[in-house]
């Protein structure tokens, strides 16, 4: 069942035109995401399915008394409200049904056959329920809870950086529980642990969702349908990121093989036309037209499918993680190295070696010290203790404040400073305008003041300045805010083609994934831990030990229990199986522990000097072999206790 409705919608600024009779339906229970270029006109659809834009041509139709809420990119909140009142703030209307229940339940105690009352009550009862919105206060403490708000919820709002005020206002939104939720790149400046809890809650409370993102993970986990904007046209694709890729790699072929079809036709009918006379006759001039009709078609085709298999294929090459030949320069040496603030340890006692063509990424919670590293590597901020040694090398840095822009200057008065239309691009000449199309810029922006350029676009112009440039390292923060997917996938085709060092911060797990070959892992408390994982492996992992923290915590509740029942299971299980059920956890645990060092030795050289790459290799395979059948056999002989009980 559609809620909202689209129809022959076309929306046109100035000149330039956006949307084009184009129909979009949002049916209850979706979870659409809207993808495509900046500028293509994502947030624009929106807004017309909110409602707070007018098209130019077309209607809309939305189903009555629907709720809709929209979280935009930059929330805004009164200045005088605590985090706490900002989100009572946003949820006065269901705080003022409950009083209006509460009050009605008052005057029906008095007046009990009074038919208007009860209907009332009945309707304010069915709205509560709904919204879930019996017990306000003990969910406005849940919620702040959950978005990690507790401490700041009696700050004023304002206070909070961005990220903890995009959580409060995603926080109100959840309460409220509208019919439809509009969110315009939720994920930004969220860590990736609230990325993760954001995308249980909105798949566990089954909203109606439209939303746009960047980020491909959160787009997989959460979309049931794709729809790109292309061309002023709207293309619908069922599933998640990855089904979206596959269909449009379908859609791509299928438009190919048109092509050639029409490729054929036209070279049968240009033979026919280049009969003359006959082709000249009246009767004819439907089939001419026909001849011109497919030269028009044919040349505008192959450009749409060199575009399309262009960026598919950018977007479905794998990340090749080996490390290539030369591995030998060393580029930052980092010893025992640490630094704190007030009252807090960022940074411990890390000892590390960066070499040339390392990709990393350093990833862990909000506030545990990311930017703090790439400022000491920088240099400009110096450790409490511990040495960095840096080797002679270029360097390239980007932050996410583009400080390397002026926006008094044209694009091609940045790439050009001293005249002409030559760019040099890491030792090679470029035209300037050659080099620009590569992060799809048109022509017609070469004049165009980088202060009239939107923030994505300002990103691309500071991306591409520092891709020019002939370094041996690039350090990188937070590279993919404000990028649209397309620029995402060329930024990952230039670093992967990069032979030199990235170091970078992102949250962006598709891209974490695509580009580092190791991670740098901020736990907290000064805690810095080197994994070789990818993101999503160390992520999996992470969770899994949390459940097992959990189940810990269980069996620390029934202990007693168990013990008291140790003796009716003597009485129970043979005594092989008794003396099994007793010693082999131990067993299994010492395994473990056996597995783990072999495992961290590996990473060490001196371990292969001394024992020898195949003796370890060797005395893994035969632990790992005995831990499986310990385990098997504890396992089995639970089972046999567990059918006493």
């Amino acid at each position: 069942m559609a809620l909202i409705d689209l129809f022959s919608i076309k929306k046109q600024y100035d000149i330039k035109l956006l949307l084009d009779n184009v129909d979009f339906h949002l049916n209850k229970g979706e979870r659409v995401t809207i993808v495509g270029q900046n500028g293509c006109g994502k947030s624009t659809l929106m807004k017309l399915v909110m409602g707070t834009e007018e098209p130019t041509e077309g209607k809309r139709v939305m189903n009555s008394g629907l709720h809709i809420e929209m979280l935009s990119q930059q929330p805004v909140f009164e200045a005088h409200l605590s985090v706490r009142e900002a989100i009572l703030n946003e949820l006065s209307e269901l705080k003022k049904a409950k009083d209006d229940y509460d009050a009605l339940s008052v005057k029906i105690a008095e007046d009990f056959e009074n038919e208007d009352l009860l209907n009332r009550l009945e309707k304010a009862s069915a709205f509560l329920d709904h919204h879930n919105a019996w017990n306000l206060d003990d969910k406005i403490e849940r919620i702040l809870q959950e978005f990690h708000l507790k401490a700041y919820e009696h700050r004023p709002v304002t206070s909070l950086s961005g990220g903890e005020q995009r959580r409060v206002a995603l926080a109100s939104l959840i309460l409220k529980k509208p019919d439809v939720l509009l969110l315009d790149e939720p994920t930004n400046h969220l860590d990736v642990y609230m990325v993760e809890f954001l995308e249980e809650i909105l798949l566990k409370e089954n909203f109606t969702l439209l939303f746009i993102s960047h980020d491909r993970y959160f787009i997989d986990s959460i979309a049931s349908r794709v729809v790109e904007v292309d061309n002023c046209e709207l293309i619908s694709y069922h599933g998640g990121y990855i089904s979206y890729l596959e269909q449009k790699e379908a859609r791509m072929h299928s438009l190919k093989k048109g092509h050639d079809n029409l490729l054929r036709l036209l070279k049968q009918e240009e033979a026919w036309l280049s009969k003359g006379v006959r082709a000249r006759e009246k009767r004819n001039q439907g089939r001419k037209k026909r001849v011109f009709d497919l030269r028009d078609e044919a040349k505008k085709n192959p450009t749409l499918i060199r575009k399309m298999m262009v960026e598919l294929e950018r977007e479905k090459k794998h990340f090749n993680r080996e490390e290539g030949v030369s591995r030998k320069k060393l580029l930052f040496d980092l010893e025992d190295m640490s630094y704190a603030v007030p009252n807090k340890k960022l940074i411990e006692n890390f000892t590390t070696r960066i070499l040339q063509k390392d990709k990393i990424a350093i990833v862990g919670i909000n506030g545990a010290g990311k930017s703090t590293l790439l400022k000491l590597m920088l240099g400009r901020i110096k450790p409490d203790s511990g040495i960095i040694q840096q080797g002679e090398f270029a360097l390239g840095y980007f932050d996410q404040h583009r400080e390397m822009l002026d926006d008094s200057k044209t694009l091609i008065e940045t790439f050009c400073p001293d005249g002409g239309d030559q760019i040099d691009v890491q030792g090679v000449g470029y035209h300037v305008y050659g080099y620009l199309k590569s992060f799809l810029f048109p022509q017609e922006f070469l004049d165009k003041k980088v202060g009239l350029l939107s923030g994505g676009e300002k990103n691309r112009v500071a991306l591409a300045l520092l891709l020019a440039k002939k370094v041996d390292c690039l350090i990188l923060d937070e590279p993919t805010n404000d990028l649209d997917i397309q620029t995402i996938n060329i930024l990952e085709e230039k670093l992967l083609n990069f032979s030199g060092a990235v170091l970078f911060v992102s949250h962006d797990r598709y891209f974490i994934d695509k580009i580092a070959s190791k991670l740098f892992i901020f736990k907290g408390n000064g805690l810095v831990e080197e994994s070789y994982q990818t993101y999503s492996e160390y992520l999996a992992v992470e969770k899994d030990m949390k459940a097992l923290s959990l189940l810990e915590e269980e069996n620390k509740n029934t202990e007693i229990k168990t013990q008291k029942s140790k003796v009716k299971i003597a009485t129970k299980l043979s005594y092989k199986e008794q003396k099994d059920y007793d010693t082999l956890p131990e067993l299994i645990e010492t395994l473990e522990r056996k597995i783990e060092e072999i495992n961290t030795c590996l990473y060490d050289p001196k371990c292969y000097e001394d024992k020898g790459l195949m003796t370890l290799t060797e005395e893994l395979q035969a632990l790992e072999k005995d831990y499986e059948d310990k385990t098997d056999r504890y396992l089995e002989v639970l089972e046999i206790y567990e059918s006493y009980q």
